[in-house]
């Protein structure tokens, strides 16, 4: 393995990304965002039955796995992004975004209730009083999240809402119902979520570019993942087998771990694979790693709104795998050739420009 820096650069071209731009965190975003392509649609299409094997394992794999990594790259990114601003203005500048996630993703729920936009807001807003901690404490942060999760799952109905049958919350637009959701049992809640945020900013406490980094975060990753799945196998059938399960719903300390796991397993695998190969074909879905919110909203209204208006959201796993695929290459592709021009994606830019820090 060649100790090669993390932070090699895509080709140059007119759309050239920033200097410090860590090219494998893109990588693991673009990974992400695949993954929560493929959960999304398929629970959009809601296959029938047993269907295809494999694809049913794979995409259970996925599930709350692609999302935890994607918010925990999110707080690797709320610390890189914040760092070279003055620290008066990085207060400022956090509410601005999460004001705009906010807006965003609540139109966003109006379609798709599986929307985690809205809740980005609030991490934002609470990694505030957590953006100069150090990495003992974000730790602690990250402890004390998952503990008051635990704590609450016990004593409070995670129930409340919840219309199982057909995975819908039927107080959603109430405000005791909506701030329940975003609190405690919605898709994405508070608790825990904000500790894959507080351990997002903890690995960007790390020197991420450092191999001897980047091989401890895979192998450490590996670890928590076995864990987690040993802690979730000795558990079931035990009082406290679905508090200890590893699915997201209701994420427990062993989904927490599972997804923590995860997260750290793919940001280092990818900051070694970038290292390793920094003229890798991967270099072709950078631009869309760095389009991630772009192409989420995409894969809801173009995506899902094209199998929609052709009375296709529906089918087997077979299909949703088939449609996930179709909308990843597409968006992948257009991603791309729309970096060949500029260099952030159109709903990137907007949050940007209205966002910008203010002097």
């Amino acid at each position: 393995m060649k100790n090669k820096p993390a932070h090699r650069l895509a080709p140059s071209g007119p759309a050239q990304a920033p200097r410090e731009r860590l090219a494998g965190l893109d990588l693991a975003r673009w990974l992400a965002l695949a993954g929560m392509v493929c959960v999304n649609f398929r629970l959009a299409m809601a296959p029938a039955g047993e269907g295809d094997g494999w694809l049913r394992g794979l995409f259970h794999l996925l599930e709350g796995k692609a999302s935890s990594t994607f918010v925990v790259l999110a707080g690797i990114g709320y610390v890189l992004a914040t760092r070279s601003l003055p620290p008066a203005i990085v207060p400022g500048w956090t509410v601005r975004r999460a004001l705009f996630l906010l807006v965003v993703g609540t139109l966003n729920l109006l379609v798709f209730p599986a929307d985690i936009i809205h809740y980005y807001a609030v991490y934002f807003l609470c990694a505030l009083p957590w953006r100069r901690a150090s990495a003992l404490w974000l730790a602690a942060g990250v402890g004390a999240v998952a503990g008051i999760s635990a704590w609450a799952l016990m004593h409070f109905d995670y129930s409340q809402g919840w219309d199982w049958t057909a995975l819908h919350y039927t107080d959603l637009w109430t405000p005791p119902g909506f701030v329940r959701n975003l609190v405690f049992n919605g898709f994405h809640p508070l608790l825990p979520w904000l500790a894959f945020f507080l351990f997002g900013m903890l690995l960007a406490r790390l020197d991420l570019t450092a191999r001897a980094t980047q091989s401890r975060l895979a192998l450490g990753g590996i670890g928590a993942v076995i864990a987690a799945a040993l802690l979730a196998r000795a558990s079931a059938g035990t009082p406290v087998g679905e508090l200890l399960g590893t699915g997201p719903l209701p994420p427990g300390p062993a989904y927490l771990l599972m997804g923590m796991g995860t997260a750290a397993l793919v940001v280092g695998t990818c900051l070694l694979a970038a290292a390793r190969w920094p003229d890798g074909p991967w270099q072709r879905v950078l631009p869309a790693g760095r389009m991630t919110l772009t192409l989420y909203l995409a894969h809801i209204f173009l995506g899902m709104g094209v199998l929609e208006a052709f009375g296709a959201l529906h089918g087997s796993d077979a299909d949703v795998a088939l449609a996930a695929g179709v909308f990843l290459v597409v968006g992948t592709c257009a991603a791309w050739a729309w970096s060949r021009r500029v260099a952030q994606g159109p709903v990137e830019a907007l949050m940007r420009r209205l966002t910008a820090p203010r002097r």
